[in-house]
């Protein structure tokens, strides 16, 4: 040590100074990273294609914010040094003439140092706050995308088989009326062609239906069809229209 040089202690105090300037533009420009980190993440919130988007990724702002952190530590660091080497100049029996000077000026720059130390830890936690709530909410959103993907597969699902469905229904009802319209078509015919058959009636049998013969097979006409042929001169074993 110089002793009572005041070389010493302006050397002291020059590099004080110059390391509170370099602290000062760290703290700047940590501060600005802080900001611009959470402008990104707003901005990706509000508008992926936003041109207020930085061009920074998180991941390079995240890689900056812990390299400029260290480096702030490490002059905050150098400057507790210098200001310890001040403090023990100012204990220095040949200096007690100017100590009250002397201890004005080291209190100055302990004021710095901790209003510098305070600002850095300030920063630093909200940059740590607002990473962890954009984290925690970027994995919510995560979780919020994979459920809508998942809903949109489940939806779109249910969409085609409500649509098959509908497709079968479709199906079976052109089927039925289908067969509705062959079965009418085919009844108008038989009914042509039946008026057009003889039959063969046996009206001794006693059930309300008289059993006949005829060349398209055997039928039971109602007895009251085959009476009014027998009263129209009609004999059994004789041939009439058949009126089905």
């Amino acid at each position: 040590m110089a002793g009572g040089n005041s070389n010493y202690w302006e050397d002291l105090r020059k590099q004080a100074r110059q390391l509170e300037n370099e602290l000062d533009l760290k703290l700047v420009s940590f501060s600005k990273l802080c900001t611009s980190y959470s402008s990104s993440r707003d901005g990706r919130r509000g508008d992926s294609s936003s041109d207020t988007t930085p061009l920074l990724s998180n991941s390079t702002q995240d890689r900056m914010f812990e390299t400029m952190s260290v480096e702030i530590e490490q002059l905050l660091a150098k400057l507790t040094g210098v200001n310890d080497k001040m403090a023990e100049y100012t204990s220095t029996p040949g200096v007690t003439s100017l100590n009250a000077a002397l201890m004005h000026t080291l209190q100055r720059h302990r004021d710095i140092l901790q209003d510098y130390t305070h600002e850095f830890h300030k920063t630093k936690s909200n940059f740590m706050a607002i990473r962890e709530r954009e984290d925690l909410l970027g994995s919510v959103r995560k979780d919020i995308e994979t459920y809508k993907s998942g809903s949109g597969v489940n939806n779109r699902r249910t969409e085609l088989f409500l649509k098959e469905h509908e497709h079968l229904r479709n199906s079976d009802r052109l089927i039925d009326d289908t067969i509705s319209l062959k079965a009418s078509v085919s009844i108008l015919i038989m009914e042509k062609m039946n008026s057009r058959f003889f039959f063969f009636c046996d009206p001794r049998k006693k059930e309300s239906l008289k059993h006949c013969h005829g060349n398209q097979g055997e039928h039971d006409l109602p007895a009251r069809i085959v009476e009014v042929y027998t009263e129209q001169g009609q004999h059994p074993g004789q041939p009439f229209p058949c009126h089905q």
